[in-house]
């Protein structure tokens, strides 16, 4: 499964604030560019995770932002990626969204 059009022109226009926005699909998802930066991903099931460095981490946890992990078969443990879940207030709000991109992009 791969995401929709619809759901690229969605995310592409959620974070519309920060200006020049890339894309390349990749795996079945989605990657979000800002000026060559990977700060985003639009999973396949539609789930949109923000790239989370540094000090950047604890503030996505403190808001209640779960990271992506994914089991490889074969492993015990699962796999953790550096990709959280978006605050729900950033969701349907495109200011919001910017907002938490650059916070992201801050620290990367």
């Amino acid at each position: 499964m791969s995401v929709s059009a619809e759901e690229i022109a969605h995310a592409v226009e959620l974070f519309s604030g920060l200006g020049d926005i890339t894309t390349r699909k990749m795996m079945g998802g989605l990657c979000l560019y800002h000026e060559g930066t990977i700060f985003a991903l639009l999973m396949s099931d539609g789930q949109l995770y923000l790239k989370g460095a540094g000090d950047f981490q604890q503030v996505l946890e403190d808001e209640g932002c779960t990271r992506w992990q994914y089991q490889r078969e074969g492993r015990d443990k699962p796999t953790f990626m550096p990709y959280w879940t978006m605050p729900d207030a950033a969701l349907d709000d495109p200011d919001e969204a910017a907002t938490w991109a650059r916070r992201a992009l801050e620290h990367l």
